[in-house]
């Protein structure tokens, strides 16, 4: 039975995620001052997110080693929230010991339990176990739970394709775990981390998502792996959608995921959103600006189309 179509959003919120994304998968490092740069860059566009680097383990991903210094130096806009990644609670202690921040209260959960041990060291029970504890920190620090990042939404390398049934029985889960000690996230994010979502299967998950608790927000994480995610971004547009994670170029990937491309451009999204008539606050000549700028950083082509063909 096919997901109902809801009304295309009026506004979108496009969070940048190039920073942290773009940076974290690149064969060598690049100098924090060109981090910096890129992200002052981006401040100017008039997006509204920008998550700038990840406070994860050097030795696992050293191109982010200098965390600390990125948000020493970048020079924060009025208006422009400042995020930081993080995946347990000691790096979200860093990301609140930082004033130029406003770390988003999150839990990030894979759906693929073989990923989740490879990448967590965890089972899917010993996580949701542990919201009790990241419910109680956030409390704590007066934070509110934001949302559920759900990576490998759609399926991974270990575990293949992931059934809609599947991802909505652990949505329940996590969600009954979190109301015992009630505390609701106000989001729950898709991530197609490794490709492997389609149009369809990203109406499935959203529609069937939105019909159980239609009070949580639905946000989409999207890679272009495989080269499905503007059309898995026009099908989360077709139902609703109005949060997407987005990287400045196509920057990115992930550091667990072997094989995985960049997110969405956020160019491009912007773009798209425009012709569709859905505001996004963006200066898409700007923005055009910064992902050539990116892809001059970078030094190779980026996957973006909007600034190679330009605006209409």
């Amino acid at each position: 039975m096919p997901s109902p179509i809801y009304a295309l959003p009026k506004q979108v919120l496009i969070r940048e995620d190039g920073p942290r994304e773009g940076f974290q998968m690149q064969q060598q490092s690049y100098p924090t001052a060109s981090k910096v740069e890129l992200i002052d860059r981006l401040s100017q566009t008039g997006v509204s997110s920008i998550e700038i680097t990840s406070f994860v383990r050097p030795d696992r991903v050293p191109q982010l080693a200098d965390a600390e210094a990125v948000i020493e130096a970048f020079t924060p806009k009025v208006g422009v929230r400042y995020r930081a990644l993080y995946l347990n609670q000691k790096g979200l202690l860093r990301a609140l010991a930082s004033p130029k921040l406003a770390p988003e209260g999150y839990v990030l959960i894979a759906a693929s339990e073989e990923f989740l041990k490879r990448n967590n060291n965890q089972t899917l029970t010993e996580a949701i176990d542990q919201l009790a504890s990241w419910i109680s920190t956030f409390k704590a620090h007066q934070l509110p739970f934001e949302r559920v990042m759900l990576s490998t939404a759609f399926g991974d390398s270990y575990s293949g394709r992931i059934e809609t049934h599947l991802v909505l029985g652990l949505a329940k889960r996590i969600i009954n775990r979190c109301q015992e000690f009630g505390l609701v996230p106000a989001e729950f994010t898709f991530a197609d981390t490794t490709g492997h979502g389609n149009p369809e299967s990203v109406k499935r998950l959203v529609g069937g998502f939105s019909e159980v608790w239609p009070e949580i927000a639905v946000g989409l994480h999207l890679h272009d792996t495989r080269g499905t995610g503007m059309a898995n971004v026009y099908a989360g547009l077709e139902m609703g959608v109005a949060r997407f994670d987005c990287s400045v170029g196509g920057l990115g990937g992930c550091p667990f995921a072997v094989g995985a491309a960049g997110n969405v451009p956020t160019e491009d999204v912007a773009f798209m959103c425009a012709e569709l008539g859905i505001a996004t606050g963006i200066d898409l000549k700007k923005y055009l600006e910064v992902a050539q700028f990116a892809e001059q950083l970078i030094g190779r082509p980026l996957p973006g189309k909007l600034k190679q063909a330009g605006l209409l």
